[in-house]
């Protein structure tokens, strides 16, 4: 297993609440409502952060669950 961090800290405060935890930093997974970061932050931008990262990331059921890492994910079934 990769241990190395996968990001550098972030800046902006909603980016430092979301994507600090030390999960993130080890290509771990991140659940978000979507009503939360609709009125937090936007989806739009909330979307252009993962991909910026190169992250993946998948919504089920009011949920956007957030793939912390560059590698494949797989959806077994």
């Amino acid at each position: 297993m990769n241990m190395r961090p996968a990001i550098s800290l972030p800046s902006a405060p909603w980016v430092d609440q979301v994507f600090s935890a030390k999960t993130v930093r080890y290509g771990g997974v991140v659940r978000r409502s979507l009503r939360w970061v609709e009125a937090e932050v936007g989806r739009a931008v909330f979307e252009h952060e993962v991909r910026r990262r190169g992250w993946h990331m998948a919504e089920c059921n009011g949920q956007l669950v957030v793939f912390c890492t560059t590698n494949p994910v797989r959806f077994l079934f």
